[in-house]
């Protein structure tokens, strides 16, 4: 690691933007979700502060494209950094003026906006992390790009797995508005970073061509390269099925685990380890197992870890399972990362990372409420742990299914 990052100054100033903002993320990860379980007890409403959150990937993935290959993509990411600074800093004096916490009733005007500013956030995360994994292709070179994305990936767990969800769990009981603060600094310390950032000055598209026709290019490329297609659908399911867990662990510690919010942050941090070991090891791991074996590999773990939050019922077994969850994301994301920054041609790649995490990332709020709407259909029914329970089993079978389909009809093409 140290010496790509020593003999790359934008690469270190592109590194320390995403671990210093990824500290600050790892910091709200665990403060957002618990705020809004301070705030109700609804799970229907506390998926909707999740779910405004990542609706963003939704609505504004594919205009990101076209701006992220138009424009300055250094300047794009410092502006919504600072953007998301002054939205934090929202999230803060909306804390200030609520009434007393937890709120004993009245909490649908407070969960609207909270939800309002988190979807701003997610609006301003749309426009940076589109332009990040677009200029990094810029700074390094190809045969690098997996030992840097892998590099990446591993400093954003460790900060936001690993050192921000304990840290959130003390800054809360503190105060509560201090998790919000330091994720704001955060943001600021990471616009600056990146600002420091020195690229040759691009070549930016004529603003005449129109939005729809420089959307069309993009749009195209992907549909004639059938693999970058199949990793986008699938990536939208397995977020999906990743948002749904998510979003009812926040419930499940508290209720099934009786973890308050400090060793609920502990708690992630099995995550964040997975997310080293993952990060650290995933470019080792294509290199000898290659592209394809490496996919299906990171597909068949992950079931598991459902199948045990399900069957178990212990902080042992979560952690366990959290590990694992996270090692196989970390193979996926590292190698279709890197695949998709080789295979796209530079002017189009904003526009067909746009889309791809339009299929991906933008059926993650659907994920959110889909748990939020599960539980509060199933509770009647089944009991509330058993509600909860359900939605990992749910998880799993999701997940196997996606193994099943990678294994008929996913062929990838190796690198040579």
């Amino acid at each position: 690691m140290a010496l790509l990052i020593a003999r790359n100054r934008n690469y270190r100033l592109l590194f320390s933007a995403a671990a210093v903002s990824s500290l600050g993320d790892g910091v709200s990860l665990l403060a957002l979700p618990w705020l809004a379980t301070l705030v109700t007890r609804d799970a229907l409403l506390i998926a909707a502060v999740t779910a405004a959150g990542r609706l963003p990937w939704f609505v504004f993935s594919l205009p990101a494209g076209v701006l992220t290959d138009r424009g300055d993509r250094r300047r794009m990411m410092a502006r919504a950094d600072l953007a998301s600074c002054l939205l934090t800093f929202g999230i803060v004096a909306l804390i200030l003026r609520l009434p007393a916490l937890p709120l004993p009733g009245g909490a649908l005007p407070w969960i609207a906006a909270l939800s309002a500013l988190t979807f701003l956030l997610g609006t301003a995360e749309v426009l940076h992390e589109n332009a990040a994994q677009t200029i990094l292709p810029e700074m390094v070179p190809h045969p690098d790009l997996e030992q840097a994305n892998s590099q990446i990936w591993s400093v954003q767990q460790v900060m936001k797995a690993f050192v921000g969800p304990p840290l959130a769990g003390a800054l809360i009981a503190l105060a509560v508005p201090a998790p919000f603060a330091f994720d704001a600094a955060s943001f600021a310390l990471a616009g600056l970073a990146v600002w420091c950032i020195a690229l040759p000055v691009r070549q930016t598209l004529p603003a005449s061509r129109g939005f729809w026709r420089e959307f069309g290019e993009g749009a195209r490329w992907l549909i004639a390269h059938r693999p970058i297609l199949q990793l986008a659908l699938m990536l939208g399911v397995l977020n999906l099925v990743s948002a749904m867990a998510t979003t009812a662990l926040v419930i499940y510690a508290q209720e099934l685990l009786g973890l308050d919010a400090a060793r609920y942050g502990l708690l992630l941090t099995a995550g964040a380890a997975g997310g080293v070991a993952g990060g650290l090891t995933a470019h080792w791991v294509a290199r000898r197992l290659g592209q394809g074996r490496t996919l299906a590999l990171a597909l068949a773990l992950m079931p598991f870890p459902y199948l045990a939050l399900w069957l178990g019922h212990s902080v042992t077994v979560a952690a366990l399972a959290l590990f694992a969850e996270v090692v196989a994301g970390m193979l996926w994301n590292v190698v279709t990362v890197s695949l998709r920054q080789r295979a796209v041609p530079p002017p189009l790649l904003g526009r067909v990372n746009s889309l791809y995490r339009f299929f991906g990332w933008g059926m993650m709020p659907l994920g959110a409420l889909l748990a939020g709407g599960l539980i509060a259909a199933l509770t009647p029914v089944l009991g509330r742990p058993e509600a909860l329970r359900s939605l990992y089993l749910l998880a799993a079978v999701a997940m196997g299914a996606m193994l099943a389909y990678a294994a008929v009809a996913l062929r990838v093409e190796e690198r040579g």
